[in-house]
């Protein structure tokens, strides 16, 4: 092939490969969403919960949302808050299912223990503690 046609045809090539392979995108798709609160006015892990959606109905995966979102309310930045919010909902609507199933409902304690072994590391970076 000429070189002349290669180089600009990498480089087209290239920077479609980057804008195809922007998977993050922040949206919030909560629209009745509460304002956020100061932190004197947050809610308590238990009620932050209630407020943003029902409970599971496993303890372990109930706690781990709760603290999940009472870190995520308080410590990290406004501007990637509705990324890490999203994520709650992701794991809520499946966690539901498999809790209101009893043949996948016993193994679900272990996959949120394992979610929030996970968060414990990837949250760090925010002082967050699970």
């Amino acid at each position: 092939m000429n070189k002349r046609i290669l180089f600009p045809l990498c480089i087209v090539l290239g920077l479609l490969l980057v804008a195809c392979g922007t998977t993050d995108v922040t949206v919030n798709r909560n629209d009745s969403a509460p304002p956020a609160t100061s932190p004197a006015t947050a809610a308590t892990p238990a009620t932050a919960v209630a407020v943003s959606g029902d409970k599971i109905g496993v303890p372990e995966c109930d706690d781990f949302i709760a603290a999940y979102d009472a870190c995520v309310t308080g410590k990290v930045p406004e501007m990637a808050r509705a990324q890490y919010k999203a994520s709650i909902e992701q794991w809520r609507t499946p966690w539901k299912q498999l809790a209101a199933n009893p043949n996948t409902k016993a193994t679900l304690a272990a996959a949120c223990k394992q979610s929030a072994e996970q968060a414990r590391v990837s949250m760090k970076s925010f002082n967050c503690t699970f």
